[in-house]
Order: structure tokens, then C-alpha cells, then sequence
């Protein structure tokens, strides 16, 4: 095989961070990087990116690319820092503008937030491609979970899936926030399946329930037989019912407010006021 794959799990987030490189040109893509925060001081920090940072110049890689699968709502990104430490080029999927427009009204932004998606270097609409070095990456738009989401399809061997899906016991994303639908997630879901059951998909979290090792990836086959949400035994109106039950008793995500202001502006913060500090804002009753 001409490229490579390696899975860093970001703990306090229990998000994967991947690489994805061509063994001939080098050339690599970091795939939903993760910036640590500290929600209680306010405070971001650059330890598991370094870390990772560091793994690709100790093999000799150049980062072409940072790649994101959708806005996290539930970590922050580190994409920008990693294109000002080496120049990559940020991608995302084109339905990232839609997502802007909305939390841009949330929170309020006016004219502080440009909703054109010029914040991302490359707006990939589905079906377009990528390449690293010979290794073509082409963009799915796989939207429910949010109307934004894509996954990476290399070489039809491997998918990087974003929220579009987790491991076979823990199901599927929630589809509650904003443009999310559900039905919508579950036709997304049998795009992906439809690949082959050889194909190997490639998780942004993992949530292990019991005491099972975390896994960062699983095969087609593996998730048609057993994801306990979209298997091959559940139907779309039984995943729809499922899932709009399930999302009415979840609470937002510990981190959502930072992240999605930071990450619609691809890992910048918002412009500093007139003492030099970044804000984030809580926007009160609106959820």
C-alpha cells in the first residue's frame, strides 16, 4: 500500500486525531486535530498536537494538508496553529458557510465573523479530490449529524468518517444540534456502508462502553453486522425514532459554546477587544 495511517487519541476529549501519509512524496495530512483547553481557566494549550507535530518530523513528513470533517462541537481544533507552525493548507468541506451563517446569529458575531468560509484555505465539495503525492483522498458529504459533515475516502480502502459514525457498540452521533436531521444521518451512514465491507472506517471518538480498549478503526462488514443503531437489522424509521428519542435526553456537550466559536474561524479565536484578550461568549436560553 502506498500510504499510511496513524491514530493519536486525545484523552480528555476522547477524540482521534489521524495522520495520513504518502510513503513515496511524504507529503501528509493531519485529520481533525485537536488543541487541549482548559475550560475552567480559559486557557488553551499545544502539548498532544506538538506531540504529534513531532512524530511527523522525526519521520520526515511535510504536512500538505489539515483536514476537518466537520465543526467539532466538542473539542477545539488546532488547525490554525498547525498552518502557522508549517503552512499547510486547511480543508473543509463547502457546506462549512452554512454552519457559519447559523452560529454567526447565535452568537451574535455582525460583521466580526466572515460566513464565506475564508477562514479554510480549500472548500471541498462532494466528490472532489485531494491528493498526497499519488494518494487521491476524495470528499463525501456525509450531513446529518450536522449539514456540514464530510468524510475522506482513500483510495476506496479507507474512510475517515468524522461523526457520521462510531464503533458498533456505541451506534451513531447525535443529530439535534442545528440542520441536523436524522434521517439525513442514516442515509449518509448507508453512503458509507455502501463502499464494501473491506473498506476500513476510521472513528473521530470513541466512548468504549465496559471496560473494552479504545479502537480508532473497524471494518464495513463489522459495522453492518453490529452497530447497534444502523446495522443491517435496523431500519431507517427505526433508527429515526431511535435517535430523536435518544438526542431529547442529551445534554450539549461540555465544551460546545468554545468550540464552535473557535472552530467555525478554523481554529483562531476571535478578535481581541480593546485590552488585548480574546472572549467567548455563552449564549443564555437559546438551548
Amino acid at each position: 500500500m502506498s500510504y499510511r495511517i496513524k491514530s493519536y487519541f486525545h484523552q480528555d476529549t476522547s477524540t482521534f486525531t489521524h495522520l495520513l501519509w504518502d510513503v513515496e512524496s511524504s507529503e501528509c495530512a493531519v485529520i481533525d486535530p485537536v488543541m487541549d483547553f482548559d475550560s475552567k481557566a480559559g486557557r488553551t494549550t499545544t502539548v498532544f498536537i506538538d506531540e504529534v507535530l513531532a512524530d511527523v518530523q522525526e519521520q520526515g513528513l511535510f504536512i500538505k494538508y489539515v483536514m476537518e470533517t466537520h465543526a467539532h462541537a466538542d473539542h477545539l481544533t488546532s488547525a490554525a496553529y498547525i498552518r502557522e507552525k508549517t503552512g499547510a493548507k486547511l480543508v473543509i468541506g463547502a457546506r462549512i458557510t452554512g454552519i457559519q451563517k447559523v452560529f454567526s446569529g447565535i452568537f451574535n458575531e455582525g460583521s466580526a465573523l466572515r460566513v464565506d468560509g475564508s477562514q479554510f484555505d480549500i472548500l471541498l465539495d462532494d466528490g472532489e479530490a485531494l491528493f498526497l503525492g499519488d494518494t487521491r483522498i476524495q470528499s463525501m458529504a456525509t450531513p446529518g449529524h450536522t449539514p456540514a459533515c464530510a468524510s475522506y475516502v482513500v483510495e476506496q480502502r479507507d474512510v475517515f468518517v468524522g461523526d457520521t459514525l462510531f464503533m458498533p457498540d456505541v451506534g451513531s452521533a447525535r443529530c439535534d444540534f442545528p440542520g441536523g436531521d436524522a434521517g439525513t444521518l442514516y442515509d449518509s451512514v448507508q453512503r458509507v456502508l455502501a463502499l464494501g465491507d473491506d473498506v476500513v472506517l476510521h472513528m473521530c471518538h470513541d466512548y468504549p462502553p465496559g471496560k473494552r480498549d479504545v479502537r480508532s478503526a473497524v471494518t464495513v462488514a463489522e459495522q453492518r453486522r453490529n452497530n447497534i443503531h444502523v446495522g443491517d437489522q435496523h431500519s431507517r424509521d427505526d433508527f429515526i425514532r431511535m435517535r430523536t428519542e435518544r438526542d431529547a435526553e442529551l445534554e450539549m456537550p461540555r465544551l460546545i459554546f468554545p468550540s464552535l466559536q473557535v472552530n467555525i474561524r478554523a481554529g483562531d479565536f476571535p478578535e481581541p477587544e480593546s485590552n488585548g484578550v480574546s472572549y467567548l461568549k455563552i449564549p443564555m436560553n437559546q438551548f
